[in-house]
């Protein structure tokens, strides 16, 4: 496996290493050795997959409040998708940055997201297979969401389409209205 460096210290891109003939292919997706090798420590408890049917669907800015953050490692298994994190931890130096990256079936590539971050993603392609990996258990009472176009944080997801976004996703509070409680250095 390979890790390179984000926009964001702590986000990094990580590929695989894929083995493949006229079969087809094999790779680790995770492992705790490898990532440990890399300087990274994960104890990874739940996976998550979602599917998009359309182009254009716009799921994020996500997150859960402390003491439930999650930290997560995320990648595609159909299709290709505009990949978002978000710096959400007061007092950084990067605070209200993002950075993204194309993640696809194609480029197998995953994005490891630490805790204190949003997350969202936008579909490329129809037919989307979005799978991810979280540290922390899933908590209703800390699911969170900040409105994917807040002026303060910018996002360039090119053009969004009101029709694929949830509900959750289009009443988010502003950043600004938001209880988020992550500070840097505490999570």
């Amino acid at each position: 496996m390979k890790k390179s460096e984000t926009d964001l210290p702590g986000v990094y891109i990580i590929e695989p290493q894929v083995f493949g003939d006229q079969r087809g292919y094999f790779m680790e997706i995770w492992s705790t050795r490898n990532f440990e090798d890399m300087g990274l420590q994960y104890d990874f408890v739940q996976d998550n997959q979602s599917f998009s049917a359309q182009k254009g669907t716009l799921r994020g800015i996500h997150f859960q409040n402390a003491p439930m953050a999650q930290a997560k490692l995320v990648r595609v298994t159909r299709g290709a998708v505009l990949d978002v994190a978000v710096d959400l931890r007061k007092g950084s130096p990067t605070y209200k940055r993002w950075t993204a990256t194309e993640l696809s079936a194609e480029n197998k590539r995953m994005l490891l997201i630490p805790r204190g971050f949003g997350h969202g993603f936008k579909t490329l392609t129809d037919n989307v297979e979005f799978c991810y990996k979280v540290d922390n258990l899933y908590s209703s009472e800390c699911d969170r969401g900040i409105r994917y176009n807040d002026p303060d944080i910018g996002v360039d997801w090119g053009e969004v389409t009101e029709e694929l976004l949830s509900q959750k996703d289009t009443t988010s509070p502003l950043l600004k209205d938001s209880d988020c409680n992550f500070v840097y250095g505490e999570i």
